[in-house]
């Protein structure tokens, strides 16, 4: 009984896929470094109604925003998907100068 309770316990604690990455990808220096030249460089424009630099470096409502742009930046999603991802999510209408800027700087950071 208590192998089949383990078992159950560490298969349930797999569960969730690719819904959220890990801490590690989206607190690793590479990322790191690709959120401070967003801020750095696009922290004045906006996804949704919130400035690009208060979401990296003051709130802590950004966990999704983080997590979608370590993914694009380790390349799990591509362009469109996390255009489409942060579009769904902060549906303003307003994102695409963000968007055009997160991927400049994407295209200037070395290969992670």
């Amino acid at each position: 009984m208590r192998y089949w309770l383990g078992a159950g316990v560490l298969a349930l604690s797999g569960c969730g896929g690719d819904l959220i990455a890990p801490d590690s990808l989206f607190e690793t220096p590479g990322a790191e470094a690709f959120y401070n030249q967003i801020a750095d460089v696009c922290g004045h424009l906006s996804v949704g109604n919130q400035p690009l630099n208060y979401l990296i470096n003051v709130s802590d409502d950004n966990v999704y925003f983080l997590d979608e742009t370590s993914k694009l930046y380790f390349g799990r999603i591509d362009r469109s998907t996390y255009a489409t991802d942060l579009n769904g999510f902060y549906p303003t209408g307003t994102n695409t100068a963000a968007l055009n800027c997160i991927f400049e700087q994407l295209d200037q950071s070395p290969p992670s």
